[in-house]
């Protein structure tokens, strides 16, 4: 009760502020945190929903028919959200992924898409807007998606195993069909897709293979994720993660690949080409290499709290301040406060543990994943 207390206290504060606070700066002019990470990317989350019911993200034994979601009434409308990113814009933000949940559950997508697509930078340049599916109703929406002004789409798909599939969605949900969402994704020129597999040892890295076979050759970039310690309801342990670099391993065992350049600061996929010319894949490794020190994403969430790392266990309420009269440039002020003071760097911390150990023990419960996005 005294952190929300001081939480409150503190976004009141700079809230009253008429005017932009004077700024950190990082060596690139942008606004910048405590460790000099400018803010470039924010990942809004459209609704806490999800039509699957994967164990690493919405465990069905918790996430049941008795589990409540947010009203309607508290999720940020699409003017809300419109007007927070164009706040977000004015601090250096050039990338915007929607996310959920499953996003695509949101009613009429489409019209934010539209109105996000119509904010520019300071610079006059477009918004990279990108979106993070579970392609389970990407074939029938791709076309729209594409047409209100989405980019790009990244689809999370942990095995080509029809069997192993339905049994990681928990809902019997067959792999056919998202391979149909992509195909559809690609078809329109929602491209470059990226597809996400996150690997649970003894679970699915037997598809690892399979996967880079298949999407060989396919115009997509198969990106693999280390299982993480999101939230308090995945049951996360240390050896069910199988590190990247073995994932590295396994395909340079049949196909050859090279490690490349990051395509920009602070990307968190390491990229490796096949040596064949065969395309690239990549891989995320939040637990065995942190990589906190380049990270300049921020999230909101589906009621408008502002999480400054996928593992907070707290949010700033800036629908408080959207609904509460204030104007851009008070929001603009507090978000500028709230970034200044960003110390965030959980998974390096964590890995400066012994083996074996997380920080799931320090007494904070942490967001879930399916309340904020990846």
């Amino acid at each position: 009760m005294l952190e929300k207390t001081i939480l409150l206290a503190d976004i009141r504060y700079a809230s009253r502020m008429p005017h932009i606070p004077a700024q950190r700066t990082a060596p690139t002019g942008l606004l910048s945190d405590t460790l000099a990470r400018p803010l470039r990317d924010l990942r809004i989350s459209v609704t806490d929903r999800c039509n699957f019911r994967c164990s690493y993200c919405m465990p069905s034994e918790v996430f049941n028919k008795d589990y409540a979601f947010l009203p309607q009434t508290s999720l940020l409308s699409f003017e809300e959200i419109t007007r927070l990113t164009r706040v977000f814009v004015t601090h250096g933000v050039e990338k915007i992924r929607l996310t959920g949940g499953e996003p695509l559950l949101r009613k009429h997508l489409e019209v934010l898409i539209e109105m996000l697509a119509k904010i520019q930078t300071p610079e006059g340049k477009p918004l990279d807007i990108t979106l993070t599916t579970n392609a389970s109703l990407l074939a029938k929406k791709a076309q729209s998606l594409k047409d209100a002004g989405l980019q790009r789409v990244t689809v999370s798909l942990d095995a080509l195993d029809d069997a192993t599939f339905r049994r990681m969605n928990d809902v019997d949900f067959p792999v056919a069909d998202v391979l149909r969402g992509i195909e559809a994704a690609q078809k329109v020129g929602l491209a470059p897709v990226k597809i996400n597999m996150v690997v649970k040892r003894g679970t699915n890295d037997a598809e690892i293979l399979p996967m880079a076979r298949h999407f060989r050759n396919s115009g997509t970039v198969l990106r693999f994720i280390e299982y993480m310690d999101v939230g308090a309801t995945n049951g996360w342990r240390m050896d069910e993660v199988l590190p990247s670099a073995q994932v590295i391993e396994r395909i340079n065992t049949e196909f050859p690949v090279t490690a490349i350049n990051p395509n920009y600061t602070g990307e968190t996929a390491e990229r490796w080409r096949y040596a064949d010319g065969a395309g690239e894949i990549g891989v995320i490794s939040s637990v065995t290499q942190a990589f906190c020190s380049d990270c300049n994403r921020a999230r909101l969430s589906t009621e408008g709290k502002l999480f400054l790392c996928l593992f907070a266990s707290q949010g700033h309420d800036l629908r408080a301040l959207l609904r509460g009269g204030f104007d851009d440039d008070q929001i603009a002020g507090a978000v500028a406060h709230i970034w200044q003071k960003r110390d965030d760097r959980y998974s390096e911390q964590r890995a400066a543990l012994p083996p074996d150990t997380s920080l799931q023990g320090s007494g904070l419960k942490r967001v879930e994943m399916s309340y904020i996005g990846g």
